[in-house]
């Protein structure tokens, strides 16, 4: 098939090397030319780590025209805060409103605001199936190469009604992905979401000490930040539960994607087994307030939860807690661009609506 990945970070490097490797025709686009000329030098995407270690040819780009020209589907694999932005650059290059984009990840709220922005363009929004999580454990330690530590072994993937067309390339493309009942089944599956913000609030002073140098699911795993976690988590559910989804707690879910041990039989411990997961137990702190897990699991994590917990009617004070000191720690107002209720295009709705509105 032939596929093009947006993004040319960890996440778009991983999949263009998995997707080569299994014989698919990649072109691989990034907005920044410096992203890619370290690729362009080295003749392809180096690699390591549990795909193997070698170097795939992959066709690169800067212009999203050339990129897209016969492509038979996108992935997009940016952090979760550019799909706006990517929606509306694949709506201006004319991307085929037949041809399924594949969200690796979606996170929470992706499939609904990424239409919602292709859509607000005036353009038919073509079929999307997003995943609740990344499929990778993947760091970028140098420009020309990406380390992939972990490689899912399941992550869920939905679409909205008349998108099923993009499940059945989604999961034809990444072995892992597997169906679910709605969106939100998915959405709030988005490890992400309770992994990261209780650590990046509670040694945010560390972070600036010590510009990330401290392993982040260790050193920072200590259990009062894992009793915050888990009462995180057990929001996460209860919203979950209101929608109709029985999910279970963050160990058992990191467990069915492989970033926990499947030898940990207490999944309430989650310092132990969170700490002791080989895929992610060497990754290094945030290095300023700035990264990735404060911009994008706080706007585009936490804030589209607080969004659907009030439609469901349940309260979530750890997660308000958590989003109120994010933002004042990064001195962010994660309404302004971040995935609200507007941004998803279910303002407005109550619980029955928005029911009515994911539903196959």
């Amino acid at each position: 098939m032939k596929v093009t990945i947006l993004g040319g970070g960890s996440g778009g490097a991983a999949s263009a090397v998995e997707l080569t490797l299994a014989g698919h025709e990649v072109c691989l686009w990034s907005r920044a030319a410096e992203t890619l000329d370290p690729f362009r030098t080295a003749g392809g995407i180096a690699y390591d780590g549990v795909l193997g270690d070698g170097t795939v040819p992959v066709r690169l780009t800067n212009d999203m025209t050339i990129a897209i020209q016969g492509a038979e589907a996108a992935v997009v694999a940016l952090p979760t805060y550019a799909h706006n932005a990517v929606a509306r650059a694949l709506s201006a290059a004319q991307w085929p409103e037949d041809r399924p984009v594949i969200l690796n990840p979606g996170h929470t709220g992706g499939a609904m605001e990424f239409t919602t922005s292709y859509q607000r363009t005036g353009a038919t929004a073509p079929p999307i199936a997003a995943f609740s999580t990344l499929t990778y454990v993947a760091r970028k330690y140098s420009p020309k190469r990406v380390t992939i530590s972990g490689h899912a072994k399941a992550v869920r993937m939905a679409s909205l009604p008349r998108a099923e067309a993009a499940m059945v390339v989604g999961a034809a493309l990444f072995s892992s992905a597997q169906p679910v009942a709605d969106v939100l089944a998915a959405d709030l599956a988005n490890v992400n979401m309770v992994l990261h913000p209780p650590g990046a609030v509670l040694a945010a002073a560390w972070v600036e000490a010590r510009d990330g140098d401290f392993s982040f699911y260790v050193d920072a795993m200590t259990p009062g930040v894992a009793r915050v976690m888990r009462q995180l988590d057990d929001e996460r559910r209860a919203v979950a539960r209101s929608f109709g989804h029985d999910l279970p707690n963050l160990i058992a879910e990191m467990q069915r994607i492989g970033t926990v041990e499947s030898n940990i039989t207490d999944t309430n411990d989650f310092p132990a087994a969170i700490a002791t997961g080989e895929a992610n137990r060497h990754i290094k702190g945030p290095d300023s307030l700035c990264h990735r897990y404060y911009r994008e699991d706080f706007g585009h994590g936490l804030l589209p939860f607080l969004e659907l917990a009030a439609i469901a009617g349940v309260a979530t004070p750890t997660a308000q807690s958590l989003f109120t000191l994010g933002a004042a720690l990064s001195g962010n107002d994660y309404h302004k661009g971040g995935r609200t209720a507007e941004a998803m295009g279910i303002a407005g709705l109550n619980k029955e609506q928005l029911l009515q509105r994911v539903k196959n």
